[in-house]
């Protein structure tokens, strides 16, 4: 009895990795909807965000169950990748398959019951993060692209659970943005694994320091171009003028961010750098401070 239920803990725990709880972080752009609307302190548009949030949180572990399932040979020979669940075999295929229909149905049943918007939202992103894990992933800067609008539809997610009209501006803002982190990533991954890295990866080899760097400076430029045009041209910011302040903490987050990529070494993992890094913290913490506090009126 013992042995099953240690078998049982065991199992949980590689699953509950499986799902990369850490990255669910991504999944906070479903708030972007609320709090540019200046509803982020109203019950019901910040319920309806947390709702988009679990049905997200729900899917996305779902197709990262998925892309480790497709990828567990290369990622057992990958330095870090080895020790996932699935490529480990902590985690059998069959319980991470059964888990992943079992989270994908709940993010849809959840999505269905909010509304039928997010439930469309929904659908299509996991329709679109499967077809990356299949097929998509291997195709350079298309993967990029593709992961790059899965934030989008995050952002869009937010608003359509909670009723709420989205500036192009801020869907722009959130897509050239997940570009520069989608490139910094590549860049990483291609610097670590050296001449492994196709091995490891297969569009990898399709890849070059000098291109990714271009992209990097592209992205990086039209990102905070996007955010401080928004902050002064968009409708929301016609109504608060003070919001330009914040693109200049946008600014120095790319800048800090930049620094950990090219001076650090680092930038393989965007979420998680967001959990480590004290001052990019500081400075998201700064950030949503002053968007609140100039969309309240202060």
């Amino acid at each position: 009895m013992t042995t099953k239920s240690q078998h049982a803990s065991h199992t949980a725990a590689a699953l509950l990795e499986a799902v990369r709880p850490r990255q669910f972080t991504k999944n906070l752009f479903v708030f972007a909807a609320p709090l540019f609307a200046g509803q982020f302190l109203h019950p019901t548009p910040m319920f309806r965000g947390l709702e988009a949030f679990v049905v997200f949180c729900c899917t996305a572990g779902a197709t990262y169950l998925l892309n480790d399932i497709l990828d567990r040979e290369a990622d057992g020979q990958h330095p870090r990748k080895r020790d996932r669940p699935i490529a480990s075999g902590r985690l059998s295929v069959v319980t991470a398959a059964s888990a992943g229909g079992i989270l994908l149905l709940a993010g849809l049943g959840l999505a269905a019951v909010v509304s039928l918007q997010l439930l469309m939202v929904t659908a299509a992103y996991a329709v679109l993060q499967s077809l990356y894990c299949i097929w998509m992933k291997h195709v350079p800067v298309l993967d990029v692209f593709l992961l790059a609008t899965g934030f989008v539809l995050r952002a869009v997610a937010g608003g359509a659970a909670a009723a709420l009209p989205i500036s192009p501006w801020l869907l722009l803002c959130t897509f050239v943005l997940a570009l520069f982190l989608g490139f910094g990533k590549r860049r990483q991954e291609l610097v670590s694994l050296g001449d492994d890295a196709a091995s490891h990866r297969r569009n990898l080899d399709e890849y070059s320091l000098p291109f990714l760097d271009h992209a990097i400076t592209m992205t990086s430029t039209l990102s905070v171009i996007a955010y401080a045009v928004y902050s002064i041209e968009s409708a929301t910011a016609q109504r608060h003028p003070g919001l330009w302040i914040s693109t200049l903490l946008v600014l120095f987050g790319v800048c800090r961010y930049l620094w950990l990529v090219y001076h650090k070494g680092q930038g393989g993992a965007p979420d998680e750098l967001l959990l480590t890094d004290r001052v990019l913290q500081l400075d998201t913490l700064a950030w949503l401070i002053t968007v609140g506090l100039v969309l309240r009126g202060v």
